[in-house]
């Protein structure tokens, strides 16, 4: 009776000692979660509002350009390349400003990004911590995971919680 004890107890001990390990889909995760694709579809927005700003004012900047050409044909040389020298004065600032706000987009975008993926990796983390997991490892294009079974897969179930959490 004293051995079927210990060997219960050996047993019990054994199957506590394995460790629980998933996996996640970073790709997949990603490419799922809503609020990574609503902030996306605002970054385009302000994109192409941007690249609409951009080709208006080039367009301007080109009629202007045209306009100066015909008018420089009966200026003195010396007016006229005074007067060319204060418009591409004037056209790389416009460049410059131009390129800045690209530039301020881009570090809005990718703040907003970052902010993202420590959101989801801190989800991550206390899922884990709630299931009982010793691991969850980060898988797709990237990721250190070759190969898991799907029964390991936690990426649906994660997307999932991130998702019914951001349409609190």
């Amino acid at each position: 009776m004293k051995n079927i004890i210990l060997i219960f107890g050996i047993a019990l001990l054994a199957s506590c000692a394995q460790e629980k390990i998933g996996y996640v889909d970073n790709v997949k995760l990603m490419d799922e979660f809503q609020q990574k694709i609503d902030v996306e579809a605002k970054f385009k927005v302000k994109a192409d509002a941007l690249a609409k700003k951009r080709d208006s004012i080039s367009q301007a900047f080109q009629k202007e350009a045209q306009a100066f050409q015909t008018k420089a044909q009966k200026m003195s040389q010396s007016k006229a390349q005074e007067e060319y020298a204060a418009m591409q004065q004037r056209g790389q600032m416009i460049g410059q400003q131009l390129q800045q706000q690209d530039q301020q987009l881009q570090m809005e975008g990718q703040t907003e990004m970052d902010s993202i993926v420590s959101k989801v990796k801190e989800e991550i983390k206390a899922y884990g911590k709630s299931k009982g997991y010793s691991y969850i490892l980060g898988g797709g294009d990237g990721g250190s995971v070759l190969y898991g079974t799907e029964a390991n897969d936690l990426t649906d179930e994660i997307v999932k919680l991130l998702n019914d959490k951001y349409k609190k």
